[in-house]
């Protein structure tokens, strides 16, 4: 069997299966079985890694196991005569009418209307089968004109040292840290903008078909979206009786008598903590009668973040996310290294070596630096690296590679905030 990426149809000759031939290939099939556990597979250059050769005890396991069958859609015209595809697209159209996203209205004259597309994905189970057909409704943004369609477009997110801080304050609590979604959550913004799209491709209603849909909240590809969320939850959050950090937007607190309940948000993903737990579990009642929720229980992992809660504290690693990193970049087998840097090491503009590719570098220590959110220990050496992506030598591209033999020994390292008796606040300010 040739497995390849780049397959040639021939559209003009019919498979001819007769019972009698069907008969003799699978007598042949079993002989094979008989004789050999695996089936070679044969692999073009650069094509697939050897975890693509495999065995296969029969044709059918074949169809079963390889997903180099499955096909992501890349228009509607292609999904139009899939049950599977239509479904999806139903769901979806299902959720927009029931968060009474639009309403039907006549076509304007005076104003632009913006065109909207179907977006398509298989999500898949761990074992690569197929888990779900998810269709996605997306407005065609490229299209809006600021000062017109819209104007705010960015929100704020919780920064990764609140993210820590938060951690270590519920660690020197004995406090535990959950962790909410919310569903769709830019189709949960209200819109200042008076916005008109069409009416979706496959999906317009027989008798209205010049009408459009007026939209009162946002959908997926506005540029307002997040905006019109963020506005959302601050309002929802507000109202609830939090107070807003003035330093952080997306920190809430809400004090009740000596209890203290804090949330803090990111983008669709909310986190909650606190010193009462019945306290916790109002608030998700509270959220899940406003918006469509998904209770994730005990943070465990988040924004590439591992996330163990003991008895004994908090800690936090990024052992997944390294992982990763080294298999970007083909290090997966390299040697490890104790340091991060050579003892004493330098670095200067010209160091007499050649240059190295800029774009790789730049890659490079774009992955590590998100890294530095769990180790502090290589903090230095990427901040010392990074003044070099304009200028990038082969010297630099060696010890940046250094780093990455450095984590390849130490995947298990991490934070830890510990329990204590008394937490006491600590400042610190250059002498400046």
């Amino acid at each position: 069997m040739i497995i390849s990426r780049y397959v040639n149809f021939d559209e003009d000759v019919v498979w001819n299966w007769n019972d009698e031939e069907r008969i003799e290939a699978e007598k042949e099939i079993d002989v094979f079985n008989d004789k050999s556990e695996t089936a070679e597979v044969e692999v073009g250059e650069d094509e697939f890694d050897d975890r693509l050769v495999r065995g296969f005890r029969s044709l059918t396991d074949v169809y079963q196991r390889c997903n180099v069958a499955i096909f992501e859609p890349m228009n509607y015209e292609e999904t139009a005569n899939d049950p599977n595809w239509v479904a999806a697209m139903k769901v979806e159209l299902l959720m927009i009418e029931k968060n009474e996203t639009w309403s039907l209205v006549n076509r304007p004259f005076d104003k632009k209307i913006i065109g909207v597309k179907w977006v398509f994905k298989i999500e898949l189970n761990v074992d690569g089968s197929i888990n779900k057909y998810k269709a996605r409704l997306v407005v065609k943004g490229y299209a809006q004109q600021y000062g017109i369609d819209f104007f705010d477009t960015f929100a704020p997110v919780a920064r990764l040292d609140t993210i820590r801080l938060l951690l270590a304050l519920s660690a020197h609590q004995n406090w535990k840290v959950y962790q909410l979604d919310v569903k769709s959550a830019f189709l949960n913004g209200f819109l200042e903008e008076e916005i008109y799209v069409e009416q979706p491709e496959g999906f317009v209603k027989l008798g209205a078909e010049d009408k459009v849909f007026k939209l009162k909240k946002a959908l997926y590809g506005l540029k307002q979206a997040p905006k019109a969320w963020y506005n959302r939850i601050d309002h929802f959050l507000l109202k609830k009786g939090f107070i807003k950090s003035l330093s952080e937007l997306t920190l809430y607190v809400r004090v009740k008598s000596h209890d203290v309940l804090i949330v803090s948000l990111y983008v669709d993903d909310l986190l909650i903590t606190g010193s009462n737990f019945e306290l916790v579990e109002q608030f998700k009642v509270q959220m899940f009668e406003d918006f469509e929720m998904t209770d994730l229980g005990e943070m465990a992992f988040f924004l590439g973040m591992e996330v163990y809660q003991t008895y004994d504290g908090i800690f936090i690693g990024q052992q997944k996310y390294a992982k990763e990193v080294l298999k970007k970049f083909n290090m997966e087998g390299c040697k490890e290294m104790s340091t991060p840097l050579m003892h004493n090491e330098k670095f200067c503009k010209d160091d007499g070596s050649n240059r190295a590719d800029e774009r790789l570098y730049k890659s490079l220590i774009g992955c590590l630096m998100y890294l530095t959110a769990t180790r502090p220990d290589i903090q230095f050496a990427i901040s010392l690296l990074s003044r070099f992506m304009h200028c990038t030598s082969e010297l630099n591209l060696k010890s940046a590679k250094r780093v990455l033999r450095y984590i390849k020994g130490t995947l298990e390292f991490g934070i830890m905030f510990g329990r204590m008796v008394e937490v006491n606040l600590h400042g610190f300010s250059d002498s400046d």
